[in-house]
């Protein structure tokens, strides 16, 4: 081999080794083209793909049929927003006084999503599956959501994720969440047993606790994402997507008010201090 064609032979590898950097099946694109997982985005656009069908494309790698896509926007429509009282939405409102841009004011609510406020969905859906799981391998179903739970609650502490609400008696939005699935699963779109699952963990706990404890959003939202088959960790990543809806909404709102520096509290009120009272720093020479 010439010199030449060492040359040449060694920028190839080079080239390659660059290019094999990054490897993903999500998206090629060279100048004039986007494809993703194959698809031309002119033809994604021509064919009206949404942003709920696109999420699935990107996520589980093909287009979801019309039923999936209707129940996965379903459920991201029902959780985008529920108010300043909850913590993301504060921060959003609190960050945008700050005079940062709304995509900080956006990072630093989604940032708190975390297991206690933002994971119970994924909780959920972990929690559905363990209970699957059990009845696949031959335990009868209640059983099966008795010993789901005892385990759950062994290793997570006794709040059950998607079932009770600190603000609403019943939840709202998971009566008709859950119309729509039992809706689909008659049409046979989806199989319905999480569907199942969760009104035997509801029923459990309810009878354990001598009154209602209704599904609540999570709970709700769990069953579809576990019902289309999402992953557990991706139920969360679902959620942040939706709330982030909110959070700009609220972010926006705030900028547009003109308020600087609004803390968690109005400015005439203090918090509550119950470490010492006054006293002398003592003589440090």
């Amino acid at each position: 081999m010439s010199n030449r064609e060492q040359a040449a032979s060694a920028d190839e590898a080079e080239r390659r080794e660059g290019e094999d950097w990054w490897r993903t099946s999500i998206i090629e694109m060279s100048p004039g083209s986007i494809r993703y997982r194959g698809y031309p985005i002119e033809e994604l656009i021509a064919q009206r793909v949404g942003l709920a069908q696109m999420i699935w494309l990107l996520t589980r790698g093909e287009l979801p049929t019309k039923a999936q896509g209707a129940l996965l926007e379903a459920a991201l429509m029902a959780a985008v927003d529920h108010g300043p009282q909850a913590p993301s939405i504060a921060i959003a409102r609190m960050a945008a006084t700050c005079g940062v841009g709304l995509n900080s004011a956006m990072a630093s609510a989604v940032n708190v999503l975390g297991d206690v406020h933002g994971g119970a969905g994924e909780q959920a859906v972990e929690l559905y599956q363990s209970i699957a799981v059990r009845i696949d391998a031959g335990a009868a179903p209640a059983d099966a959501v008795r010993d789901g739970l005892d385990a759950f609650v062994a290793e997570h502490g006794k709040v059950v994720p998607g079932f009770g609400h600190r603000f609403h008696p019943v939840d709202p939005r998971s009566a008709p969440l859950l119309a729509l699935v039992d809706e689909a699963a008659a049409r046979g779109e989806i199989g319905g047993r999480f569907a199942a699952i969760a009104r035997a963990v509801e029923a459990h706990l309810s009878a354990a606790k001598g009154k209602r404890i209704p599904m609540n959003i999570d709970g709700a939202t769990a069953v579809i994402y576990a019902e289309l088959g999402f992953a557990a960790p991706l139920a969360r990543g679902l959620f942040c997507l939706s709330r982030s809806v909110g959070i700009l909404a609220h972010a926006w709102e705030q900028a547009e008010q003109k308020v600087r520096i609004k803390g968690p509290l109005p400015r005439r009120y203090t918090w509550t201090y119950d470490g010492p009272p006054q006293r002398a720093v003592p003589d440090r020479g």
